[in-house]
């Protein structure tokens, strides 16, 4: 489950930015399919942070990470050379990741950890009603 989707990076980002990264031909539209592979890319990227504190997927998405979600693959539309701009919002993005991952931020949802202690005994053998 993707974190964002490609209206959320139109609406960021512009959809003109969109065409020139995404279609190298003629920069006429956008090419949905990639798009649609770097935000599953991104999300999985997120997964990875997030998994060790939520239960995943995350529904509804918190804003902050359909944010993240969108700096993580608008970082990957340049593969040679991303903008100064660009990059900066990426670090930033792993920064607030790694935030999350260790505690210090809070998405402010109430998904109860994963991965938490359960125990589980099996059925009394002595008692009053056993006999």
């Amino acid at each position: 489950m993707a974190y964002a989707q490609l209206a959320d990076l139109v609406t960021r980002f512009g959809e003109a930015e969109l065409m020139a990264q995404t279609d190298r031909y003629s920069a006429s539209q956008v090419d949905a399919a990639m798009v649609g592979r770097l935000l599953g890319d991104a999300s999985a990227i997120i997964d990875g942070y997030l998994v060790a504190r939520y239960a995943l997927p995350m529904v509804p998405v918190p804003d902050l990470l359909v944010g993240i979600c969108c700096d993580l693959a608008r970082y990957a539309l340049y593969p040679d050379a991303a903008p100064d701009m660009v990059r900066e919002r990426y670090q930033n993005a792993q920064r607030l990741l790694r935030e999350i991952g260790s505690g210090a931020l809070q998405l402010g949802v109430a998904t109860p950890v994963a991965g938490g202690v359960h125990a589980v005994g099996s059925p009394r053998l002595f008692g009053r009603g056993n006999r």
